[in-house]
């Protein structure tokens, strides 16, 4: 199972560990579309602050962002999975995790990103600012950069198993799974069951939690349809609606009755 998740704005302090390696990232197919993107993220906050806050959509209390980008190379690094410190990342809770169900989201969790395309949260990364919705002087729009290096990299990082598919619409923007793949993945809404209405923040944290219950579970499903089950057997209530048609995702709905 390959569990695709979107990052945080909320991010830890970068480490205290080593720089960026970036040759030592998973998923080395996306190597050169990410060394494009550091070198101009880098050269672009390096050298006008103020450009660089009006194209990375920044507050003015978020000014201390565009020097951060700015060091980049030389920043300490820690896990991704420690790095992101949002809402779904609170959730799921991978520190407290036991060992059994860290190796299993080792494994099975991706994590898309504006400046690294897509990671593991084992990768080691330094604290950023570079959300998937920015357009880069040089590269244009990230969602669709990412597109072409994605196309080839992501379904064989996929193999043959389930793709459960958590991300927002703006990642969601640079890979669509297409064909025999997208038979085999599965979309996630959250919605508060009395009004059937989607909902905001408990939507991560449930979706966070979701993915803790597989991982400490240990369980394995093959396909959509098993997934369903196997959330439901967790206390999950959950609505599927298989594809329609080839080349359509399953869309499966997360019923939630109370909102927090």
């Amino acid at each position: 199972m390959l569990v695709l998740l979107p990052p945080s704005e909320g991010k830890a302090a970068s480490g205290r560990g080593a720089p960026l390696e970036a040759g030592a990232l998973s998923l080395p197919g996306l190597a050169a579309a990410r060394a494009a993107v550091l070198d101009e993220l880098v050269e672009l906050c390096a050298a006008d602050e103020e450009k660089a806050r009006e194209v990375l959509g920044l507050s003015e209390g978020l000014r201390g962002e565009v020097a951060k980008n700015a060091g980049l190379r030389t920043a300490g690094t820690r896990p991704a999975g420690e790095v992101y410190t949002g809402v779904l990342y609170d959730a799921l809770g991978l520190a407290s995790l036991d060992t059994a169900a860290r190796q299993r989201a080792a494994r099975s969790l991706l994590v898309f990103s504006g400046l690294w395309g897509a990671i593991r949260v084992t990768d080691r990364i330094p604290s950023y600012r570079c959300s998937m919705g920015v357009r880069l002087p040089g590269l244009g729009a990230l969602g669709a950069y990412w597109r072409t290096p994605m196309a080839s990299v992501l379904p064989e990082a996929a193999g043959d198993g389930l793709v459960l598919d958590l991300r927002s619409a703006a990642y969601a923007a640079a890979w669509k799974p297409k064909g025999e793949l997208a038979g085999r993945t599965a979309t996630v809404r959250v919605l508060h069951a009395p009004t059937r209405k989607v909902v905001s923040h408990f939507n991560k944290a449930t979706k966070g939690r979701m993915v803790r219950s597989l991982l400490t579970a240990g369980v394995a499903p093959k396909g959509p349809a098993e997934l369903v089950e196997a959330l439901r057997d967790l206390g999950y209530e959950v609505e599927a609606q298989a594809p329609a048609r080839a080349g359509r995702t399953w869309a499966l709905d997360v019923l939630v009755t109370e909102v927090h």
